[in-house]
């Protein structure tokens, strides 16, 4: 190779030298020290949404559904695909932009992609917002695989930007729309889909979300950026296991009055903690949003805050079946231990560099009341001496006859000493 070619060679290598993720990006490949921990959490089970698993062998017996519903989507809306491809071409470079690795597909590639996708997943939350469904839906109504795509439709990896299918959506009401028929957004027909996972009734008024993954996460913080608690540059340090806050006097109550999840209140020796129900897609949830939140949050890492705090808090079944007891946790999993070990999971390789200040002043309260022993000794003696009713009246008549009898001996120590 003569001087010329290297030259060549080495300039189309530095032009082709553009920075793998820029401010643009949102969906992202989960990171291989995490992913590693359960590759199923992050792999879609049915059905490829996006260019990452699209090519997936697993998961092409769902690619003819889709063609069937984006069939339904064109006709049922009377769209002109000359409509789409235009757009869609026009927005191939923020679209590519939006993922965190060079996507190898051609843009006539990713064109189909896109409409595909995007007209299954319009047409899905359509049918499901009226209660439209026909013979053809029978296998999507299956409840476990309804359940199954739905949270297909969560995962990181598994993701098309929000902004791509809000505007296909638009496109397709806007030739048809009457004035007198009200069409609800796309970000209402989200709402509804994903209805089951906003235990709180968020309203979708002034949310604005990159893809359902981050959706998933708004839905857990509940308050809006603007109300979230500021944060330090510390990571979190210590907090005693739930058994250990017990025997140091804690007590544990489920939070009722707060609508979010994350909010943790300490006050006089009662920890309140809003109820959370461990169920088998718990984990998926929460692993895509710690996920998420390391790759686009970092500084806004409210999910992965609360997620070590239940690390700390939960080391055994034992904690579990505190937590249980006092309706902080519903257990559908059964095992105790198989919750423990779910929270002491959700953690680990995770590069956690700052946190809330409200958790790290709870924190900071939970340690300061622990480490002081005139509330271990109360503590000791409100559970061996007064933890029935009987054991109390029991401690009380003891109490009295040590008093008696002390009382008697001093009144005979002071009858000898007068004679």
């Amino acid at each position: 190779m003569n001087m010329d070619d290297m030259v060549n060679n080495i300039n189309t290598i530095l032009n082709n030298a553009q920075p793998p993720v820029t401010v643009d990006c949102c969906i992202y490949k989960v990171p291989f020290s995490i992913r590693t921990l359960n590759d199923n959490a992050y792999t879609p089970k049915l059905i490829s949404i996006g260019p990452f698993h699209h090519r997936h062998h697993r998961l092409q017996n769902m690619e003819r559904h889709k063609h069937i519903y984006f069939k339904a989507f064109l006709q049922r809306t009377d769209a002109n695909l000359h409509t789409f491809i235009p757009y869609i071409q026009s927005i191939i470079p923020n679209f590519n932009r939006s993922y965190s690795e060079t996507l190898d597909f051609t843009d006539q590639e990713l064109v189909q992609l896109i409409l595909i996708d995007s007209g299954f997943i319009i047409e899905l939350f359509w049918r499901f917002f009226y209660d439209d469904w026909s013979q053809a839906d029978a296998l999507v109504l299956k409840p476990w695989l309804a359940s199954n795509i739905r949270l297909d439709l969560l995962l990181l990896e598994n993701q098309l930007p929000f902004f791509v299918i809000e505007k296909i959506f638009n496109l397709s009401n806007s030739s048809h729309a009457s004035v007198n028929t009200k069409i609800p957004s796309f970000i209402e027909l989200t709402f509804d889909y994903f209805a089951c996972y906003n235990t709180s009734n968020l309203g979708c008024s002034g949310i604005s979300i990159s893809h359902f993954t981050d959706l998933i996460r708004i839905f857990h913080l509940q308050h809006p950026l603007d109300r979230r608690p500021s944060r330090i540059d510390e990571p979190m340090k210590h907090l005693p296991s739930v058994t250990e806050l017990l025997e140091a006097g804690v007590r544990f109550k489920v939070n009722t009055e707060s609508q979010c999840l994350l909010d943790l209140r300490f006050s006089g020796r009662v920890l309140e903690i809003p109820q959370l129900k461990v169920e088998d897609w718990t984990e998926i949830l929460f692993r895509n949003m710690v996920a998420l939140e390391q790759c686009h949050y970092p500084y806004e890492s409210y999910i992965t805050d609360y997620v070590a705090v239940l690390d700390f808090l939960v080391n055994t079944g034992k904690d579990v079946d505190i937590l249980v007891g006092k309706k902080i946790l519903v257990n559908w999993l059964g095992d105790s231990d198989s919750v423990a070990n779910l929270f002491n999971s959700l953690w680990k390789n995770v590069t956690h560099s700052n946190f809330s200040s409200d958790y790290s002043v709870r924190c900071e309260d939970l340690n300061g009341f622990c480490s002081d022993p005139w509330h271990k000794l109360k503590a000791t003696l409100r559970r061996d001496y007064c933890n029935t009713p009987w054991q109390m009246a029991a401690s009380i008549a003891a109490i009295l006859i040590l008093v008696l009898t002390l009382l008697q001996s001093v009144c005979s120590v002071l009858q000898v000493v007068q004679h």
